[in-house]
């Protein structure tokens, strides 16, 4: 059975890892200093890691935890793994008045870290959760053990469509997103090996669309500038990082990778082969192997 408050078109998942990490959507009240009302937040815990360091894994922008649906069953045979819908995306609780920035949805994940799992964690970050990891870990530095950035987003500039956030370009702006041919096209670009875009992909895309409130929320994150503050700190990141890189990513440039590498000083980069955008959901089996062994390692990242 899938949980009530997801849209009833989450029958139309078929392939057995999409239909499984949905059944384990859980929604919880999570009381933040954003706003007098606890925000029903939406998350998948699964694997029992014992004392070893929890994960949580943030999903990437206008996306939703089910993008985790591959990597999740895999890092839960060995640890205890923790993914969550932020703020304004997935199916997070969007609520009225509220701000939808990097600020707000860093708050809103150090909420969910203090009621939920209140030990520091391995922060798993994917394009734009990368640099939402990245923003977390400089504020709350006490909260994160290591940091694992797939493919991460942090030194490109504001998104273009930030200058199209006042009326009537704003609702076009995300009826263009909205649309799903421009969304298959998207989906296309992550990937290597453009088989991997089924139907069933599509779906776990699509979903969160149907939240009322996606349209407000998606406008006021973009209005908000994004991640463009965190170039000139990623220098002061403290954390062991593990970077994981498709090799063949037409999203996100390979020198941001390098650059990556290169600014943050306990870091070490891996190429992924055969690899676009999303390692999590194209090589799976071998992005979960890297962040395992880098979850257990003692100081270092695994060599690749």
């Amino acid at each position: 059975m899938f949980p009530t408050f997801l849209p009833p078109s989450v029958a139309q998942l078929t392939e057995t890892t999409s239909i499984a990490l949905t059944q384990k959507i859980q929604r919880k009240a999570i009381a933040t200093p954003l706003q007098p009302e606890p925000i029903l937040t939406t998350y998948v815990q699964q694997g029992q890691g014992g004392d070893g360091v929890p994960m949580l894994l943030l999903h990437g922008f206008d996306s939703s935890l089910l993008e985790f649906r591959r990597l999740v069953p895999k890092l839960a045979t060995q640890a205890e793994t923790w993914t969550l819908d932020l703020l304004g995306f997935g199916f997070t609780e969007r609520p009225p008045g509220l701000a939808f920035s990097p600020t707000q949805m860093k708050i809103h994940v150090h909420s969910f870290w203090q009621q939920i799992i209140q030990r520091p964690v391995v922060l798993v970050g994917a394009s734009m959760g990368g640099a939402t990891a990245l923003d977390f870990a400089l504020t709350y530095p006490e909260a994160v053990e290591k940091l694992v950035l797939l493919d991460s987003s942090g030194y490109a500039p504001s998104p273009k469509a930030s200058k199209l956030i006042m009326p009537p370009f704003d609702r076009w702006l995300t009826d263009f997103l909205r649309n799903p041919k421009v969304r298959r096209w998207v989906s296309e670009q992550a990937y290597c090996d453009r088989t991997f875009v089924t139907a069933d992909a599509e779906c776990c895309a699509s979903l969160h669309l149907q939240d009322p409130h996606w349209h407000r929320a998606l406008v006021g994150f973009t209005k908000s500038g994004g991640y463009n503050f965190l170039y000139d700190t990623i220098k002061d990141i403290p954390h062991p990082t593990l970077i994981l890189w498709g090799e063949k990513d037409k999203i996100m440039k390979r020198k941001d990778a390098i650059k990556f590498a290169e600014t943050i000083a306990d870091s070490q980069l891996i190429w992924i082969p055969n690899c676009g955008h999303v390692p999590h959901l194209e090589q799976s089996q071998l992005t979960a192997q890297y962040i395992l062994q880098f979850q257990t390692a003692p100081t270092h990242c695994p060599q690749g």
